[in-house]
């Protein structure tokens, strides 16, 4: 606890003390004096400590209460807020799409495998497989631009290169599914189309 300064002398103390009590002590009657001189004596000092201790208190009890309320906003300020329990859906990057597209349409890739690039690939096995026929002697390849992402999905502009020359600004959606970017159905059936391996609907 701080030590709180006494703004006042004790001559001040002792001497506001000295008029309440000659306002209370009968100064007419002459037989009261002695008495009244050697209570006065006392009370004086007495009076006085009563007055400095709550002097004393009244200054201490402003800075206790300053103190009290800088304490309180220091506990708000150092309160935390608790982190999001969900893992954010990391950034797609046009590299990283480029090249899903890119295995997607390597003919040497085994359907098996390609199936995992595609959401619900599974279902697109047969399909995938004509693909790679077509695209034995076929080479295709991709540039992606202009990702644009909105939580797990991710959309973006394809040029689509072939011997035949270059189909630009095609687009393609992506979806963040089991920890990795997947081409859509809706896309892989784009390039599946493409090699005369269409999806029927």
């Amino acid at each position: 606890m701080l030590a709180c300064p006494n703004l006042f002398p004790a001559s001040y103390f002792a001497d506001r003390a000295e008029r309440v009590l000659s306002m209370l002590l009968p100064s007419s009657r002459t037989r009261y004096r002695v008495n009244a001189t050697r209570t006065l004596r006392v009370s004086v000092a007495t009076v006085a400590a009563a007055l400095a201790v709550t002097g004393t208190l009244a200054g201490c009890g402003s800075d206790d209460t300053d103190s009290g309320s800088t304490t309180a906003s220091g506990s708000v300020s150092a309160t935390t807020v608790a982190p999001d329990d969900h893992a954010a859906t990391p950034a797609a990057s046009a590299a990283e799409l480029q090249s899903t597209l890119t295995t997607f349409a390597d003919p040497a890739v085994p359907a098996a495998d390609k199936a995992k690039l595609v959401t619900d690939g599974d279902q697109r096995v047969a399909l995938i497989e004509r693909m790679n026929q077509g695209l034995a002697n076929y080479q295709v390849s991709f540039t992606v631009t202009e990702v644009r992402q909105d939580g797990d999905r991710a959309d973006a502009d394809v040029d689509v290169t072939s011997p035949h020359g270059t189909m630009p600004g095609v687009a393609m959606t992506w979806e963040y599914d089991d920890g990795t970017w997947k081409i859509s159905d809706a896309s892989a059936c784009t390039i599946l189309g493409m090699a005369r391996a269409a999806c029927q609907p």
